[in-house]
Order: structure tokens, then C-alpha cells, then sequence
């Protein structure tokens, strides 16, 4: 299966997300087109854009940075309480049909501020229920007619969602990414999904969580085409190993000096793929040949809690060995951005491609 290369924007109000180094008109849709058509320009597929309530909404930056785009492809995240799975079905479908096929969607069903939306607080079992759903009720929308459904959280009838999504190659609708490390988001993704995201975690958990999901895959029947997997990850990368690792480590200084705490999301402690990778501090500071685990010490969160560190040549082999593993999706990105996009796709994407 071939590799996919994508990046992450960075869809935020408050401007520095990660010591990116645009502060000015950050989120403005020059700035963000401008990195959208970096990513084209410098061997990217596309790249994620992230979601949460008191962010901008992420299918109307998808959507405006696709019209000034020819080829970038964005990874559209979005939470299903604040979308209704028809509304959102034909939202996409529509935006898929005005891009030719470029739209892939990234579900999140980590906790959020639901009330602020008109949702209700909910546990994990009845979030990941509700997720499970949502996966089979867009995908029927997407590619039958006519749909009825009665769920115990959805329910259509004889709905048709148009324009219709057209099939390019193998692709029968958008993909659809899914993340999360508990065993009721894994028993969702083990059906439902069509890529599993991981965290940065050491080779030896990927793999058992990649073997597990393949288990739970047969074991609960899964009906459509094999799972597939995917690393979203900080990827730190300098000219030399000597150089990459004093840099990096200046960086997590200066990080301590100017927050010196985990996340300020009062939701991601309790994510349970969250609390894994700032876990693996206590293992030491260097796990594998080369998974930097400090920045989660002082205030890394998300794909920043762990950075692959060193030279091109250091982190395409530490990225190859996940390959080896089953990774075929690779989220990668570090700050500055736009600097980032053009060094990483110029040193590290033709290795990978060898």
C-alpha cells in the first residue's frame, strides 16, 4: 500500500500555537492558504485541521482553503455532537463533489465543551455508542440511496443526501480517520473506521495496539475494507543529529521557562491515548533510538507530547520502522510552520519515497 504524506495547520484563534513564529493575521485565510499551497508545492498530500469548540470550524477553513488550492487535500477533523451525521453527510458530500475528491475527515470523540453547542455531558461508553452510530450512518449516506435508519442516538428516513459522492479509483467516499486508545474507541475503530491515528508512541506499543485492532477487526466481523493506521506525530529535523538534538532541547528549556505545565485543555488528562504518551516521561527522556519525551513534561500536548529528533537521515529511519509496522498515513508537522513545510518536505519526504 503506498504511503500518504500529510502536515497539520494550525486552526487556531489565539496566534503562537507551539511557538510557531506567525503572530500577526495568523489565522487569516492569506496566511493559511499560504501554507496550504507550501504543502503542494513541497511534496504534501494535505494536512489535518484540527477542531474544538472556541476554534474556527474547520469545514469552512477546509472549504475556503480548497477553492485557492489545486491539490491539497484537507484532513477535516469534527466532533459528532456538534454535527447531526445528515447535515454532516451532505456538507461533505457537497464539499467533495466542488473539490473532485479531495476531502478526508478526521472524527474526534474526545471529551469537549458540549454545553457550549446545546450537547449534553456524557460517559465514554455512551460517547463512543454514539460515535459508532454516527461512522454507520454517514458512510450508508454516502454511498446508498434512500436511507432509513433507527439507532438508539440517529435516526433518518428515506434520505438521500445529494449531490452524490463520486468514486475516484478505489475511493468510494472521503476517509475516514479515526483516533483514540481506550478499549471502546478501539472497538469502534476496529469496525467503523478506515484509518486508526496514533499518538507518538515507542515502536513495541504501536505494534501491539496495530496487532489488537487487527484481532479485534476479525473478532467482532468487520464488514468493510481492512483498517488501516496512521502516526500523527512532531517531527523535529535539523541538517545533523548534533544540531537537531541542541536545538531541541533548547527548546524544551525555553518551553519550561514560559509554561513549565502539561496542557491547559482541562479534557485531555482524562484522554486515555493523552495520558499514555505523557506517561512514557517516566521511562526516560529518550525512548526508541530517538522519541523525545521531555516536551510533555512542560506543556507538550497532543501530537507535541513526543518529537522524533535528528537529521533527515535519523527520523526517515525512525519513521521507516513504523512503516514496518503497518503505518501507511503520516501526519507529521513542527513550528514554525510555513519554515517547517518547506525544510521537511525538501530534506525528509524524498527518503521517505526511496
Amino acid at each position: 500500500m503506498s504511503l500518504e504524506f500529510l502536515w497539520y495547520i494550525p486552526n487556531q484563534v489565539t496566534p503562537g500555537h507551539r511557538g510557531d513564529a506567525v503572530t500577526v493575521d495568523h489565522n487569516s485565510l492569506d496566511t493559511l492558504t499560504a501554507q496550504a499551497k507550501a504543502l503542494e508545492e513541497h511534496g504534501w498530500k494535505g494536512a489535518l485541521i484540527g477542531t474544538g469548540w472556541g476554534r474556527p470550524d474547520t469545514l469552512t477553513v477546509a472549504a475556503a482553503l480548497a477553492a485557492r488550492t489545486a491539490t491539497f487535500e484537507p484532513l477535516i477533523a469534527i466532533r459528532p455532537g456538534y454535527w447531526r451525521p445528515a447535515h454532516f453527510a451532505s456538507a461533505v458530500a457537497t464539499l467533495d463533489h466542488l473539490t473532485g475528491g479531495r476531502v478526508r475527515i478526521n472524527i474526534v470523540s474526545g471529551k469537549d465543551n458540549l454545553g457550549a453547542y446545546g450537547e449534553h455531558e456524557s460517559d465514554q461508553a455512551h460517547r463512543y455508542a454514539r460515535t459508532k452510530e454516527f461512522l454507520q450512518l454517514v458512510r450508508k449516506l454516502w454511498t446508498e440511496e434512500n436511507v432509513t435508519f433507527r439507532g438508539e442516538h440517529f435516526q433518518v428516513t428515506d434520505s438521500t443526501v445529494l449531490p452524490r459522492i463520486s468514486p475516484h479509483g478505489g475511493r468510494l467516499h472521503p476517509k475516514l480517520y479515526f483516533g483514540g486508545a481506550s478499549e471502546a474507541a478501539e472497538h469502534v475503530a476496529a469496525t467503523e473506521a478506515d484509518v486508526q491515528l496514533f499518538w507518538g508512541e515507542p515502536l513495541v506499543g504501536v505494534q501491539e495496539r496495530i496487532e489488537r485492532l487487527r484481532s479485534l477487526s476479525e473478532e467482532l466481523g468487520r464488514e468493510h475494507a481492512p483498517l488501516e493506521f496512521g502516526l500523527r506525530i512532531t517531527t523535529f529535523v535539523r541538517d545533523t543529529t548534533g544540531q537537531a538534538w541542541a536545538e531541541a532541547e533548547a527548546k524544551v528549556a525555553e518551553m519550561a521557562k514560559n509554561q513549565g505545565a502539561p496542557p491547559q485543555d482541562p479534557h485531555r488528562p482524562t484522554a486515555v491515548g493523552q495520558q499514555r504518551l505523557l506517561d512514557l516521561a517516566t521511562r526516560g527522556d529518550v525512548l526508541d533510538d530517538n522519541l523525545y519525551t521531555a516536551p510533555g513534561k512542560v506543556g507538550g500536548g497532543g501530537a507535541g507530547t513526543t518529537w522524533l529528533v535528528g537529521s533527515p537521515e535519523d527520523v526517515a529511519k525512525s519513521l521507516r520502522k513504523y512503516q514496518d509496522l503497518g503505518i501507511t498515513h503520516f501526519v507529521l508537522s513542527d513550528t514554525p510552520y510555513l519554515p517547517e513545510i518547506e525544510r521537511q518536505g525538501n530534506q525528509l519526504l524524498p527518503l521517505l519515497r526511496e
